[in-house]
């Protein structure tokens, strides 16, 4: 069950995976050759309860929602696990179901599905900001699943319930 799919700079592509008994990351050449692969089904580092959402940082970092175990882990490029945030709950740094994920100039944002709200992050996990409350208006979402961010600063969700992507200028 392929669920997120990205590529690194050095043309390597990832693929989360959330089978019932294969909850892990692959890694393949860009022609499709696979590489390597990590993770395992539990809730220690460096394991999965749900890995969704999948990107890849300017330094080569990678970056999983780890949505049932309401956290973001951080590995290198070759699945060494570096650092983890997040648990469950709606305050700053707290996830309701992160999904999408994205890294863009030394920012993490993570669309947080269930608290109606997407979290901004350093690469270190740092909470930098929120945008969203619940609802339908310009800024407020219902049910984001996927966030991506340019190199010019912009920021797109995927606000799936209101069935539309809002983008937001990322400072």
């Amino acid at each position: 069950f392929p669920w997120s799919i990205t590529t690194h700079p050095a043309g390597f592509i990832f693929v989360t995976e959330d089978a019932f008994t294969s909850k892990r990351v692959q890694k393949f050449t860009s022609a499709g050759v696979y590489v390597t692969k990590w993770g395992s089904p539990g809730s220690g580092d460096g394991q999965f309860a749900a890995p969704r959402g999948i990107a890849v940082d300017d330094r080569g970092y990678d970056y999983v929602s780890d949505t049932l175990n309401y956290r973001v882990q951080k590995f290198t490029n070759t699945g060494t696990f570096v650092t983890k945030w997040g648990q469950n709950g709606s305050g700053p740094g707290q996830f309701n179901l992160p999904i999408g994920i994205a890294a863009r100039k030394g920012q993490i944002y993570v669309a947080d599905q269930n608290n109606n709200r997407v979290q901004q992050f350093t690469t270190t996990g740092v909470f930098v900001t929120k945008w969203g409350p619940t609802g339908s208006g310009s800024g407020q979402f219902s049910s984001p699943q996927d966030v991506k961010a340019d190199n010019a600063g912009s920021v797109y969700i995927a606000d799936t319930s209101n069935q539309r992507i809002q983008r937001f200028h990322a400072g």
